[in-house]
Order: C-alpha cells, then sequence, then structure tokens
C-alpha cells in the first residue's frame, strides 16, 4: 500500500531555517505614573512635616516618661483582662447559640444583636452614667454599696469593652463550631459520648483551628479600641499623652508618641499573630512557608555558599 504525500508542502532543501520568536515584554506605563503619583504626595508629605514647627526632639525625650509608661501599662492591662472576659464569655455564647434549649438560644441571639448593633463608645458612656438611675449596686447575700463607689473607670472600662468583645468572639467561636463536620459529633454520640463531653473532647479542639488565628485579630483591634476609655476618665496611653502634652505644651508631639507606642505594641501583637496562625496551619497545610526570618538565614546561606565556590 503506497501513500502519496505532497511534496509541495515540504520546505524546500535550500529554504533558511525559521527564526526563533523573541518575547517583547508589554510596557505598563499606567504602573510608573502611578508609582510617580504616590512619590510625589510621600515627598509632600514629609516636606509638611519638616517644615511645620513640630519639637521633634520633645518625642525621644518623653518616651519613657513615667506618666507615659503608667498609661501604656494600664492599656496592655485593661487590653488584656477585656480579651480574656470577651473570650471565655464569647465561648459560652456560642455553646448557647448552638444549644437546642429556645431559651438559651434565643437569649445568646439577644445578646450578639444587642452589643453588635451599639457602638462601644455609646456603651461605655452607658456603663458611666448608670449611677444617675441606680443609687446602689445590691446583690443581697453578696455585696452592697454604692453605685458611684462600684462603677470606678477601670470596672466602666473593662465592662464595655469586655462585654462587647464577647459579641464578636461569640459569631468567631459560632463560625468555629460549625466548621467542624456534622459527622464527629454523630460518631462521638454513637460511641455513648454525652453532648458536654463531645464538645470538650471532640468539638472544641478541632475548632481551634479556625477560632484562634481570627482572635489573634481581634487582641489587636482590643489595643487600639482601648483608647476609647478616655470617656469614662480611665488613665490610659492617650490620657498619658494628653496630660504631659498639656502641661508641657507640646500637645501634637505627644500624641505622635502614643501612635508611636501603638504601632510599636500592634507590631509586636501581629509578629505574635503570624506565629500563631503558622502554628495552627499545620492541620492544613503540607509544607508551612519560611517565617521571616528562615527566609533570612536562606538568603544568607545562599550568598556565602555562592561566594565560597567563587573563591574556590
Amino acid at each position: 500500500m503506497s501513500v502519496d504525500v505532497d511534496k509541495s508542502a515540504q520546505p524546500p532543501a535550500d529554504a533558511p531555517p525559521p527564526q526563533s520568536l523573541k518575547a517583547i515584554p508589554v510596557r505598563h506605563y499606567g504602573r510608573w505614573v502611578a508609582a510617580i503619583v504616590v512619590i510625589g504626595l510621600i515627598a509632600l508629605l514629609v516636606r509638611a512635616f519638616a517644615t511645620a514647627d513640630v519639637n521633634w526632639d520633645a518625642i525621644p525625650q518623653y518616651m519613657f516618661n513615667a506618666d507615659i509608661l503608667k498609661g501604656l501599662r494600664n492599656t496592655l492591662l485593661i487590653t488584656v483582662l477585656s480579651m480574656i472576659i470577651g473570650i471565655v464569655g464569647g465561648v459560652i455564647l456560642a455553646v448557647m447559640r448552638q444549644s437546642k434549649n429556645p431559651v438559651t438560644s434565643t437569649v445568646a441571639w439577644f445578646y450578639v444583636w444587642f452589643f453588635r448593633g451599639t457602638p462601644v463608645y455609646v456603651q461605655l458612656f452607658l456603663w458611666f452614667n448608670l449611677g444617675l438611675v441606680f443609687q446602689y449596686i445590691d446583690i443581697m447575700p453578696i455585696y452592697k454599696d454604692e453605685w458611684s463607689d462600684f462603677m470606678t473607670p477601670f470596672l466602666c472600662a473593662l465592662l464595655g469593652l469586655g462585654l462587647n468583645e464577647a459579641a464578636y468572639m461569640a459569631e468567631i467561636c459560632r463560625a468555629g463550631l460549625n466548621a467542624v463536620d456534622e459527622g464527629q459529633t454523630e460518631a462521638a454520640h454513637a460511641l455513648g459520648m454525652s453532648h458536654a463531653k463531645t464538645l470538650r473532647r471532640i468539638i472544641v479542639p478541632q475548632a481551634m483551628r479556625v477560632i484562634v488565628p481570627p482572635t489573634g485579630n481581634e487582641v489587636i483591634n482590643m489595643l487600639k479600641t482601648s483608647s476609647l476609655v478616655i470617656a469614662v476618665q480611665y488613665y490610659d496611653l492617650l490620657q498619658a499623652a494628653q496630660n504631659v502634652g498639656r502641661d508641657s505644651g507640646v500637645v501634637v508631639e505627644m500624641l505622635i508618641l502614643a501612635a508611636a507606642w501603638y504601632l510599636i505594641a500592634t507590631t509586636v501583637l501581629s509578629i505574635g499573630q503570624y506565629y500563631l496562625e503558622r502554628y495552627y496551619a499545620r492541620g492544613s497545610s503540607r509544607q508551612l512557608p519560611l517565617t521571616p526570618l528562615q527566609r533570612a538565614k536562606a538568603r544568607l546561606s545562599g550568598g556565602f555558599n555562592r561566594s565560597a565556590g567563587g573563591a574556590a
């Protein structure tokens, strides 16, 4: 059997070899224009602050001032305690929302609805001014005192921030609980485990992978939200900065100093959140990404090996 080949389709023997294609990258002029505009705006901002009447020497001078450090300590304290209340309350509310008891689930829903629906600033003022309608706090068998002595600025700040945070943590915890497959619960019940034991031994440990990372973000947010406690006369970092600035005549400089301390604290918390998320990502990622320190070591070792190889 013979096959006819169309010789006209074949290239001639003396034809030049095909030229290789040369890829020409597309020019993105818009990126350069945007970069120039951004650099210009930054330069104008730097020039504005450089020519402004700002006493920059006052910032490092008052960086470790006793009043400033006291305000910073109180800010960190109220942040930690408010988050403890928020986390514990959020877990309880999330379990109540998941309950089949209509009373507890309705109460938890109403709590979340109220505290998420009203600004935390309003809640702080509400706690601070309840003394206008309540003369005494009377928990008959336990405690009784005048409201003004009981509701201190510290307690106002703690209740205002902590109870508000519990509403948000309840939704985070509920999302974590719902992320666990229902088959886990069914299998635990088939083994004879009670509902409480199933939550404690099976559901909650698996839900932590979903709950913990956004909780770190809530801690950072709480640190910044704590500046609102100045409304209830709690002595925090912002209050300290305003007092020092008013007494020393460097008001703007002390506000810049307060912003610097907030940035330092949030940076430390952000680093902790990064490693926390990386730790809880072990169950979902086969290979964890390198940390910034590991990447730096890899680059240094790679550069050292290349230099050693060139010397050899």
